[in-house]
Formats: structure tokens, sequence, C-alpha cells
């Protein structure tokens, strides 16, 4: 059976038709001001104990692109970095940017110099808006871009009196408060303080335009502007909509948790699409590392949905705060940006009493291939395509396999990018015919759930075997004392590569290596048991949570 008509009939068997669905509004901006103009009462976000509705969130934001049109000079098509952390500002920002038809360059807030540099460059971007304790980054970087105009902001800029005067002198007593220039910089506080007129002329966007260029994280070579499009990005959103409404499961008006940072394009398209399109709202978390933080902001509040991965579900189940927690709203678990675990999904149900949903997807497909539907889901697996999305599985050769066969997934859809920004070459290279070459191993069961085998180039060759490391470290993680892994594959002159495991021990664990190798023997062929085990306090990750298996091989490289 064809991988396709597997995806198909899983759609049918929900209830849900294979094509793309009617688009909710024309643009972002379109769908953000329906929702304002119909629940403007409503809370849209919430952060460091602040609620904004979606009408003060507009309103500000009418401030901000006045400011951005009138001192700035930006134009509909210029580029704005936006460098925040999950912060009230960062909604603000952006719905000013679309309300001029700027261009989004999300920006992590913890970039280096050089990142910075390559990132602002690349992009051309004219404008940039970041937290003032990243502040001297930036600085140092204008004299190398295209620059011209920065806006900073304080995480406490929109809380109310007298919390921000107390706050304010804490963290001055505390020296946890950056020191700016008094010069060289507009101040977001100022700007959003300014009950002026809006004046700027509103831009109508259209279907076509370039709303974000989305960077990848570089881990292919140097770091790529995805060209996100009006369509790309709406059309994902419709797709999603009709994956999390399946049967009963609406989530109109549910309030979401949202760690994950919404400079991310998985968290992105949730906060600033997906969840105003059906009225929510988002509780967003600076801090996600900052697990008593995180806790406390949402002990007492009764939440639908929560966003998040593999190892954020993992900290969070240590806390023993978390364990108390009223989970009795909690329906809906959604998980991506990494491979869940299966023993983290069945913890975590155990813990909450709500299955974790996986999803599927990469920044080149704005970002959703695939999802478990709400009722349908399978422990394992990253879930079906989502409507309107075409799916192949192909060997090396491109030969395209069957149900059950092990392949590199190719996609084709309405939500697929552009290209890379200025790279034609190298969007050639991954689009071939209007079919993205996800780089993921990949296999299609009969019932037409996706479950990711490996990515390619992550993928350990043995002794002519292929082994992925997704594998080995569910496999591992099953033990009681292992809370996390992570497998990569170091030269041998026998086998060409031989598997060495890291591993994260549980605090009262007394493992070793000799049992780590014992239970993997017992739980995977011979060739591919670790030959070497090396045992880590915490392992590397990007701040959206993966681990860098590329990190780890490059420390291994660099031993003498």
């Amino acid at each position: 059976m064809r991988v396709q008509d597997a995806a198909d009939q899983a759609l049918q068997k929900i209830g849900v038709s294979n094509q793309q669905p009617e688009l909710p509004a024309q643009s972002l901006l379109q769908l953000w001001q329906q929702s304002v103009a119909d629940s403007a009462d409503l809370p849209a976000f919430t952060c460091i104990g602040q609620t904004l509705s979606y009408a003060q969130i507009d309103q500000l934001a009418d401030r901000v692109a006045t400011h951005f049109h009138q001192q700035f000079s930006l134009q509909a098509g210029d580029r704005i970095a936006v460098q925040l952390p999950n912060l009230l500002q960062y909604p603000i920002v952006v719905i000013a940017a679309w309300k001029l038809g700027l261009v989004i360059v999300n920006t992590n807030p913890m970039y280096t110099h050089r990142e910075l540099v390559h990132q602002f460059n690349d992009s051309g971007a004219k404008a940039v808006v970041v937290l003032d304790r990243f502040y001297d980054t930036v600085a140092a970087a204008l004299p190398e871009t295209g620059i011209e105009n920065v806006m900073v902001t304080r995480a406490i800029d929109l809380l109310p009196q007298p919390k921000k005067t107390l706050l304010t002198v804490v963290s001055k007593a505390l020296g946890k408060r950056p020191t700016l220039p008094s010069s060289g910089f507009a101040s977001f506080s100022e700007v959003v303080s300014d009950s002026g007129q809006a004046d700027y002329p509103l831009h109508s966007p259209s279907l076509d335009d370039i709303c974000a260029l989305q960077y990848t994280g570089g881990t292919t070579g140097v770091s790529k502007g995805v060209m996100l499009t009006q369509s790309s990005i709406m059309h994902n959103i419709a797709q999603a909509l009709e994956m999390v409404n399946v049967g009963d499961n609406s989530i109109q008006n549910n309030t979401i948790v949202m760690p994950l940072p919404l400079y991310h394009i998985y968290a992105y398209m949730l906060s600033m699409g997906l969840i105003p399109a059906t009225r929510g709202h988002s509780l967003l978390i600076p801090d996600p590392r900052n697990i008593s933080a995180f806790v406390g902001a949402i002990k007492n509040v009764k939440f639908e949905m929560l966003c998040g991965l593999n190892s954020l579900f993992v900290s969070l189940m240590q806390d023993k705060g978390f364990q108390k927690l009223d989970f009795s709203a909690l329906n809906k678990t959604l998980s991506g940006g990494m491979a869940l675990m299966d023993s983290v999904a069945n913890d975590w149900q155990k813990l909450t009493g709500c299955v974790v949903s996986e999803g599927y997807g990469m920044t080149e497909s704005s970002p959703i291939i695939s999802m478990n539907p709400a009722g349908f889901e399978k422990i394992g697996s990253a879930g079906i395509p989502i409507p309107g999305t075409q799916i192949k599985v192909v060997d090396d050769s491109g030969v395209e396999q069957e149900v059950g066969g092990v392949g590199e997934l190719v996609v084709r859809g309405a939500q697929v990018m552009r290209g890379y920004w200025q790279r034609e070459e190298q969007t050639a290279e991954v689009v071939v015919d209007g079919w993205l070459h996800t780089g993921d191993i990949v296999t299609v069961d009969a019932d037409g759930y996706i479950k990711i085998v490996d990515r390619l180039k992550d993928m350990i060759i043995v002794s002519g075997f292929n082994v992925y490391p997704n594998e080995l470290e569910q496999a591992l993680t099953q033990h009681p004392e292992v809370l996390e892994c992570a497998a990569i594959g170091v030269a041998d002159e026998k086998a060409g590569e031989v598997v060495k495991m890291f591993v994260v021990a549980s605090d009262d664990a007394s493992l070793t290596e000799e049992q780590v190798i014992e239970f993997c023997k017992s739980t995977m062929a011979g060739y591919k048991v670790p030959k070497f085990v090396e045992f880590r306090d915490d392992l590397p990750k990007t701040n959206v949570g993966k681990v860098l298996r590329k990190e780890l091989k490059a420390q291994e490289q660099a031993k003498p």
C-alpha cells in the first residue's frame, strides 16, 4: 500500500477531509483583527502575573507601529529583528510589525556577537527590538551591520504600579538590572506610554507576502533564512485547526501554557496564529529552565493545553511542586521539536491524566507536517499527515517505499516555504519538483501514522549496519535510573563507527557503565550496543530543548 493511501484512510477514519481546509483569514493580521473585533475583552496573553486582553494588546501595538513608522521610517517589506524571550512585549511588537507589513526576523536572545552579525546582515534587517539584558551584545554587533534603529525593553515595562516600581528597586539592589547608555535607542516603555492617536499606514497583506524570515539552527551549515509567506503560515493554521478540533475536542477559548520560545516557529505559529484563531489565551513562560518559577506561574491557573517537548516534560515531572498541581482541566499536551520518548509519554499520562499528542514538522513547512489527532493518539508516533499534505517515503536511490518501508520523508503542501532567503541553489537541493526533502528517516504504518526513525545526518553506520540514535535512546530511557541519554557514532578502525552513549542518571542512582551496557544488551542487537558510556550531569541542548548530538560529537572529536 502507498503511504499516501494509508494517510488518506487515517484522515477519513477520524472524519477529516484530506483536502486543504479553507483559510480562517487571508493573513495573520486579518486573523488578529477578527479576534480583536469579536473578542476584545477576552484574555490574550499573560506573563509575569500580568494579563492583557486582545484589545489591550492591539492598542499597544498601534503605539509601537506608529513609532516604527514615524521615528524608524520603516515601510512594508522592511525586515525587523525581534530579539525577545516570552514576554508580553513580544506579541505587541510582532503585531505592530504586521500592521506595517514588516518582515519578522525572529532572533534568539542568546545569540553571540558572531551569530547576530550574520543574521542581521543576511536578512538585511533595518531595526531590532531587544531585551535590556541582551543589549550590550547587540550594541557591540551594530557597527558591523546595517541596523539603523534599536528599541530596548525591560521585562517589567508592562507591569502595573506599584509592582513595577517595587521590582525596579529590588532588581537594582540585587545588581540584576543592566546599565544602559543614556541615548542611542528608543525606550519601549516610553513608546507604549504615549497615548496619542495611532498614525501609520495600515498595510493590507496579500497571501504572497513574505511575513517572516525564520532562521534555521545552522545544523547543516550556515544558518539560512526560511521565507515563510502569509500563505504558508495561514494554510498551516487551517490544517492544524482541523486536527485539534477533531470530534468534540474543540480548543475554543482554551488557555495554553507556552514555555517554548516564541522566536521558534512551532511556538510562533501556535501563539500568534492558532490560539488567536480560537480566541485562546497564551500563558507565556519567559524561562522554562527555571522550573520553580514555571510552576509558580501556572499553579493557580486552570489550563486546558500545555505545549512542550521531551526534555521539558522530564524536568517538570521531577519537580515536587509540579507533581501537586491540579490537572483536572488539562485535556491536550502537545509535543514537538524533538523525539518524544515512550517512557516519558507514559509517565506524563500517569501523572497528569493527559495523553501526550506528538507532532512533527520543520521550519521549512511553517512548521507542522503531521499530528496525533485528539482521541486517536498513537504513542511513539508523530501522528498522521495533516489535511492538504502529501507524503512519500523514498530510499537512497529515490525509489518510493510502501507502507512499512524505511526511507527519507518528502512532503508537498501549501505550508511548504517559498525557499531560503537569497539561496536559490540550496533551495533547489531541498525542494525538488515541489517536494520538500525533510532529511528525516521515517516509516509509515498501515494506519497512516509516521514514526521518525532518525535524522539522516545522525545515523550511525556500524560495520555496514544502519543504527539510529533515537531507537537506542528510546530503549535506554526505559531503565528506571536513566533520566536522559544521547547516542552518537565515534570512529572505530574495525567497524567504521561504534556507538557511544552519554547518560544523565537520576540523583539517587548508583548506575555504572557495565550496568548500562548490560541493559542495552538485553534490549538491542549486539551491533547497536554502546561500546562506550559517559555519564554527564546534563546534556547540551538548544534553547528549544533539543539535545545537541552535533556538539557531543564535536567534543568527542576534540579529545586528544
